[in-house]
């Protein structure tokens, strides 16, 4: 029997079985937090809805539907990725209405993945700061808090340490520079995600990785 696996068996306990009320998140739809926002956002206000349209003004649910238009952009590239990865889209994390555009799990880990739908937007990153036509945007902040967000949940739920990587992944940008990387995120366009995450060197055995994905498919994970 494998070394690695012997050790792992030896030393980590088994994932309980999910709760019946647990959801399996590979069931999820890519944005679909994101559409399910604009649809309230809509619905919730017709009239202003419509004015909207006909004045040409940009609406909130325009913002949730091109950040779900450009999850689902992410989650096609991701999809190549095939075996041994798992993608989770739209996973909701705690009680109020949060959600990670993505979740990655490889050979390589864990990875966070937020989409930030910019078309033809000029987008340069240096270092922890990240500029978007000009306006600074907290994306880099905002990463690094789901992915530690994610390494703690998915922690408790194994019973092992289990670190997650943030990613920023702009999407149809028109120019995108990047001048320094963030220390502990990375910031990824879609183009090169995919192999982005397949370069990352391997840190799991395959009943390690099996574990996680096991425990992070069930949504109650992710609502302690």
């Amino acid at each position: 029997m494998d070394e690695a696996i012997r050790t792992h068996r030896t030393v980590f306990p088994q994932a309980p079985p999910p709760p019946s009320s647990s959801a399996d998140l590979l069931l999820t739809a890519p944005g679909a937090a994101a559409r399910s926002r604009a649809v309230e956002l809509t619905v919730g206000h017709p009239f202003r809805s419509t004015l909207a349209r006909f004045l040409g003004v940009r609406r909130p649910e325009h913002s949730w539907q091109a950040g779900a238009r450009g999850e689902e952009l992410v989650a096609r590239e991701l999809a190549r990725l095939g075996h041994p990865w798992t993608v989770l889209h739209s996973v909701p994390v705690g009680r109020r209405g949060s959600d990670i555009d993505h979740v990655v799990l490889g050979p390589a880990g864990v990875f966070t993945l937020n989409s930030k739908h910019h078309r033809g937007a000029r987008i340069r990153v240096d270092g922890d700061r990240v500029w978007v036509n000009g306006q600074y945007q907290h994306y880099v902040r905002n990463s690094r808090h789901e992915a530690n967000r994610a390494a703690r949940l998915l922690s408790a739920a194994v019973g092992f340490p289990v670190p997650a990587q943030g990613v920023v992944v702009p999407v149809g940008a028109a120019a995108f520079d990047v001048r320094r990387q963030p220390v502990d995120v990375q910031v990824v366009n879609r183009a090169r995600i995919r192999r982005w995450l397949s370069g990352q060197p391997r840190v799991w055995s395959d009943a390690q990785l099996a574990l996680v994905v096991q425990v992070a498919r069930s949504s109650a994970t992710w609502v302690r």
